[in-house]
Parts: structure tokens; C-alpha cells; sequence
């Protein structure tokens, strides 16, 4: 009778558990209908999508019999607990009745006195397979084959959930020992919960996204809800066999319990698993690599700096090392973006592989803005990390971080090879360029601009910007409109949101974890890319793609705070790009004048060359600003060369694009290394320039 629950309750629990993951996938596929069919009235989407493999508007499921959640016709769930049991080392008889048993050991004497030898290599298990059905099965007991071919497809039907029965009774339950009349000792109250938590943390560790992650949930839920059902019945039928297991457990905090040595190293096997340590939060973790995590699995070198800012902010300098080149590149991130932008590509596309393969030493710089807030000042108040603009960027941040380049390559130079001689102490020894990206690019024209102004040196020798930011009035109706929220409501506004991110741990994990099914959706993956290209103002980068990056994580995430939205606002009703206007009081005390300083009209003062890159297909700064830069540099006697590609806004960091890696290399190559370089202070300045205090 209890075979023939157990039976019942296997077939009734894989009954429920497909049809709850076809449900799932059902609802899934119905979704991504319903996307293809708003995608398919939504104008503008070829130029959006254009460019972007994957966004076919048919579902990756591999068909309705076999969905996504299972291999080779097998959930991936019981191949988990499978492993899990074949490294633990833990078995059990509970699903057998005494037939099953009485078989096995049948089996086992006839092949110990016919075919012994032919296993002796390989150690069975109640687990194996070999060990239920030898080789030699259908010819030893000269059963029909037709009835041999049934119960073999019953068997494998019947396998998995057999194996996390196995495995889940045998924890929850005490072990059995053949010839041995000792009760074992129960296993601690924590024993189901370290299985519970190498089950979440070896499904967890493959999951993918939201969908996956909803599929092993009801996996576990199901199992939980049989084995609780299942215990239940066994207690009704064997009601003495209870009574007895709760005797023996109330016995054993009354008496100690001898068992033998034998008793007590299988007992120790049983227990290494409870040795492992997996919190429930921190398995639901998404991608969190690093750039350090990127750089060091391609074999490159790496080192980590960290910069401390005049205003106490902590910045982190990554490198590629090369410790003894004369010639070094540092790559600066634009808005919402990291270090991990200029790597993203892998050796084939990322920058700053590249530059590192051209015999540069790399810098990767960090600006401030996580959500961590990395800051000197532990207790550093949300308000007050935020309260910034892109003024503390090219004054603050950029100054910082090329200083310690400064000083790191010095140093490092001068042990490598004493024999260079400096002619002043103005002199250093290496060649210094610098690419950045959008946001990244206007810091650092603002630090070079800066800093001649204030006759310091900026230890540069060229500068790449791709799409630098700085100009912004001719926009998406979108970016004005966005303007126009700011002004009105900005008070307001500082208040509620001094910065924009995705607010807690669960929606940061929410976030990536949708952006990485969306990228396994073409339908409705293609939906939300064509509306965010949208906001964007048409333009077509991967912003799905862009999402799921592992800087986008639970823990931490780039933000933007509200004073340097503000400060593009002021950018684009101005139409010009100058300093941050704090009002005229606190502009004389700041820059000397009512006026913020206008570093456009100050681009005479770069002395090095520079290249500017814009993408045709970038509606987020346009082409048209670009040019505006070039036209002013040139009209101040600039050495400036400008370049059009037809890429979109992101195109130009996170995507493989060789043309304009060949493009850019060859302009950092352009700069040769030489033992002597001087650099000459800026003349003094002209009637009417403004001063600038850092």
C-alpha cells in the first residue's frame, strides 16, 4: 500500500510541476506575442532596431514539449539535485519498499558469483543507475523483452523525481546502515536547511533572469509541498515507526548516544555539507563582476588605486599595467557608465585592450557618483554625497585622478630606468592621452581649460572625445521638455530626488535580472529597446544590452545626481558650455564675475591636439554639437580634427565596432614616446579672462 502512494504521489507531483512550468512558458510566449504585435504598429522602429542581431520577432523557446527549464528532456532542477547528491555523498531507501530491496540484493549476489569482475572498478551507489539495472539484466533473468523495454521507460521516466526523493529523505531522515544494529543519531535541526541552501545556492549560481528564477522556485515550492504530504501519509501508515523516531529523538537530549566508529565517520561524510554557508540574499545576487573580475579572467594584468579628492571622495583608478612604458592612456566614462565600459567588448573590441596590445600603460578612472557612496565620511548624508555638479567633475575628480597617474608613473620610471635625466622639474617622462566619452569628454575639456587658466600643468599630450557632451541645444523634444521640468521644478525636485538611480537592492536586482530575459524575448526585448529609443530621441544604441551589464547590479550602480542634470539644463538654455551658474553673489565669489566662466570662449588655452569623433545615428548629442566644438577650437588656432561614424550614442563603448578601435588607435599612436617633454605654462592671462579656484 505505501508503494502504491508513493506511486501516486511521484506521478501527481510531476503532473503538477509541468503544468505549472508550461503555464509559466505559456504566459511568457503570450507575452511576447502581445509585444510583437505592438511592435509591429510602433513607427520608427527599423532605425531603432537597426543594427541590433537578435531582435527577430519569434520566441527562443526550444518547443512546447521540451521549454527552455529542461536538457535533453530532463529538468534542470533534478540534475541539480543529482550533483548535489553524488558530492555529498548522501543516499537513502525511503521511496523502496522491501520488495525493491530484496531484488537489489538478488541482483547483487548474481553478479558477484557471474560478472563480479566486470565492476569491481567502479563503486556503486543507490544512486547509480548501473547499480538498478547491470548491464547483463535482460539475458540473466530471461524475462520478455517486451515487458524488460516497459519498465526500463518507467524507470527513466521515473528517475529524477526518484533521485530528489533519495536525496531529500536522506537528510531529513536518519541513515540506515546495513549490518549494523545501532540507531543512528538524528541529524541536526539545520541539516534541511544547509540542503535548502546548496540547492539555492548550486540553481542560482545558472539561473539566467525572472523567468528562471520563477521556474526553481516553484521546483523547490513543489518538492516542499510532496515531502511534506508524503511524510504526513507515512506517518498514518506506519504510525509505531514515528512514535519511535520521536522517542529516539527526545531520548537522545536526556542520554548520550554511543555509536561506533564506523556509525560516526559516515555520520562526518554525511555533515560536509552543512559546512557551506549560502544566505538566501546573498544567492539572489545578480552579476556583480567588476572590471578587475573582466580583466584578470582574459589574462591581463591588473592593479587597483584609490584616489582621495580635495573634497573627500573616494575614487577608484583601475590600470592594465605596463609599468615600464613610456606612453600611457587613461579612458574616462560618460553618465550612467564606469570603467567597465571601456572593457565590455573583450580583447577583440574593448579600448582598453587594445591601447594595452599597442604597448600603452592603461588607467580606467571612476568619477564619483555610485550608489554605494564611496566617501571618506562614513556617515556622509544621501544629500550631501550627492550635492554636485559637472564642475566638481573637471575640478575635482579629473584633477585627482591624474595626479596620481602623474606620480605613479614618475615613480615607477625613476626605479625602472635612473639613467633619464630631467631638464626641470616641470619635465616628466612619459606620454600622457586621454579618450572619453560623452559627459567624460566635457570634464575633461573643462579640466584642461581649468587648469591652464590657473597656470598649472595638465600633464597631457593628446585627447580622443568620443561624442563629448557640452553643447545640447538642438535636441529631442524629450531632453527640452526635461529642461523645462528641471527649471520649473528644480527646488522641489533637489529635495525629493538629489540623484537618479535605481532606489533599493530588490529593483537594482529587478532591473538586471528583466534586462537579461529581454535579451532572451525578441518580441518584447525589441518593444522596450524601441521605447527607450524613444526617450532617447530616436537614438539606437543597445540600451537593453546596456542594462544587464554587470555594473548594474544589486549592490551598486552608477547614478547621476540632480545638480549635474541641472547643469545641463543651464548647457542647453544657454546654448553654450560654461561652468555651473550658482547665481551672480555666488558666481563673483566662485569665478569672479556674474557670469559663469564660459570655457567655449577659452579654448584658445589648449595647447595639445585634439580629436573630435560624433556618431551620424546619435540623437543624444548629435553631430551638429560636435561641430560646435570643432568650430570653436578651430576658430582659437586649436590643432582639432573631427571625424564622423555612423554609430549611435552608446555604439562608441559598448559596442564591437573595428573601424572606429582602428581609428582611435591610430590617433593615440600619433603620440611618440620621448625622454624629454616639455611642457610650457600658459602665457599670462588677457584683459577680461576670469580666474578659476579650484
Amino acid at each position: 500500500m505505501q508503494r502504491f502512494v508513493d506511486d501516486v504521489l511521484a506521478v501527481t507531483k510531476e503532473s503538477v510541476k509541468t503544468f505549472t512550468y508550461e503555464s509559466l512558458n505559456n504566459t511568457v510566449r503570450l507575452i511576447n506575442g502581445v509585444s510583437a504585435l505592438v511592435l509591429a504598429l510602433l513607427p520608427g522602429k527599423a532605425n531603432i532596431l537597426e543594427g541590433i542581431q537578435g531582435w527577430e520577432l519569434r520566441p527562443t523557446f526550444r518547443g512546447p514539449r521540451l521549454p527552455r527549464w529542461m536538457e535533453n528532456g530532463a529538468s534542470s532542477f533534478n540534475q541539480f539535485i543529482h550533483e548535489l547528491s553524488l558530492d555529498s555523498d548522501v543516499s537513502s531507501q525511503e521511496y523502496l519498499s522491501g520488495e525493491e530491496e530484496e531484488d537489489e540484493e538478488e541482483e547483487e549476489e548474481e553478479e558477484e558469483e557471474g560478472g563480479g569482475d566486470e565492476y569491481e572498478e567502479y563503486p556503486k551507489t543507490p544512486l547509480s543507475p548501473s547499480s538498478r539495472v547491470p548491464r547483463d539484466t535482460f539475458t540473466d533473468y530471461g524475462r520478455h523483452q517486451t515487458d524488460w523495454i516497459l519498465i526500463s521507460l518507467q524507470f527513466l521516466m521515473g528517475l529524477p523525481f526518484r533521485l530528489f526523493q533519495l536525496v531529500y529523505s536522506g537528510v531529513s531522515k536518519p541513515r540506515s546502515i546495513a549490518g549494523c544494529q545501532h540507531p543512528s543519531q538524528p541529524h541536526p535541526p539545520n541539516g534541511l536547511q544547509s540542503l535548502k541552501d546548496q540547492i539555492i545556492h548550486r540553481a542560482t549560481d545558472r539561473r539566467r533572469g525572472v523567468i528562471e528564477d520563477l521556474h526553481l522556485a516553484m521546483e523547490i515550492f513543489i518538492e516542499a509541498v510532496f515531502d511534506v504530504i508524503h511524510k504526513s501519509i507515512h506517518v498514518l501508515f506506519s504510525p509505531s515507526e514515528a512514535f519511535g523516531t520521536l522517542f529516539r529523538l527526545f531520548s537522545s537530549n536526556e542520554r548520550p548516544i554511543l555509536v561506533d566508529k564506523d556509525v560516526v565517520e559516515d555520520a562526518s561524510v554525511s555533515s560536509a555539507p552543512a559546512e557551506r554557508n549560502t544566505s538566501f540574499r546573498s544567492s539572489l545576487n545578480t552579476d556583480a563582476r567588476t572590471c578587475q573580475d573582466v580583466i584578470t579572467e582574459l589574462g591581463y594584468p591588473y592593479e587597483a588605486i584609490h584616489v582621495i579628492t580635495a573634497d573627500g571622495y573616494v575614487l577608484l583608478l583601475e590600470r592594465i599595467p605596463r609599468r615600464d612604458a613610456r606612453k600611457a592612456v587613461y579612458l574616462q566614462h560618460g553618465t550612467f557608465d564606469s570603467s567597465m565600459g571601456w572593457v565590455s567588448n573583450g580583447v577583440v573590441g574593448s579600448p582598453a585592450f587594445a591601447a594595452y596590445d599597442q604597448g600603452f600603460d592603461v588607467f580606467l578612472g571612476n568619477i564619483r557618483g555610485l550608489v554605494s557612496r564611496e566617501h571618506v565620511n562614513k556617515n556622509i548624508s544621501s544629500r550631501e554625497y550627492w550635492k554636485y555638479s559637472i564642475n566638481e567633475y573637471g575640478t575635482k575628480d579629473i584633477p585627482a585622478l591624474i595626479e596620481k597617474i602623474h606620480q605613479v608613473k614618475t615613480t615607477e620610471l625613476k626605479l625602472s630606468k635612473p639613467d633619464i635625466e630631467e631638464e626641470s622639474n616641470d619635465d616628466q617622462l612619459y606620454k600622457l592621452c586621454a579618450i572619453c566619452h560623452s559627459l567624460g569628454g566635457a570634464s575633461m575639456l573643462m579640466y584642461v581649460v581649468t587648469r591652464r587658466l590657473k597656470s598649472k600643468p595638465h600633464r597631457l599630450s593628446r585627447l580622443v572625445l568620443l561624442s563629448p557632451a557640452g553643447f545640447h541645444h538642438d535636441s529631442s523634444l524629450l531632453f527640452s521638455a526635461a529642461e523645462r521640468v528641471l527649471f520649473l521644478l528644480g527646488p522641489i525636485l533637489s529635495r525629493i530626488f538629489p540623484a537618479f538611480y535605481v532606489p533599493t537592492r530588490f529593483f537594482r536586482m529587478l532591473v538586471n535580472k528583466l534586462a537579461r530575459d529581454l535579451q532572451h524575448l525578441p518580441a518584447a526585448g525589441g518593444l522596450v529597446q524601441t521605447l527607450l529609443g524613444y526617450v532617447a530621441g530616436g537614438d539606437s544604441s543597445n540600451w537593453v544590452g546596456v542594462l544587464g551589464l554587470p555594473h548594474y547590479n544589486m549592490n551598486d550602480m552608477p547614478g547621476v545626481s540632480f545638480g549635474v542634470a541641472l547643469h545641463l539644463a543651464q548647457i542647453k538654455r544657454s546654448r553654450r558650455f560654461r561652468m555651473f551658474d550658482y547665481g551672480s553673489a555666488y558666481n563673483m565669489k566662485i569665478y569672479g564675475s556674474p557670469e559663469p566662466l564660459d570655457l567655449g570662449e577659452r579654448y584658445g588655452l589648449i595647447d595639445i591636439p585634439v580629436d573630435l569623433v560624433a556618431g551620424q545615428r546619435d540623437t543624444v548629442i548629435r553631430s551638429s554639437m560636435v561641430k560646435r566644438h570643432y568650430k570653436l577650437m578651430k576658430e582659437a588656432g586649436v590643432d582639432v580634427s573631427y571625424n564622423e561614424f555612423e554609430y549611435a550614442h552608446l555604439d562608441f563603448t559598448f559596442s564591437h565596432r573595428e573601424e572606429l578601435l582602428s581609428y582611435v588607435m591610430s590617433r593615440l599612436l600619433l603620440v611618440k614616446p620621448s625622454s624629454k617633454n616639455h611642457q610650457r605654462a600658459p602665457r599670462l592671462r588677457r584683459k577680461g579672462q576670469a580666474s578659476v579656484t579650484g
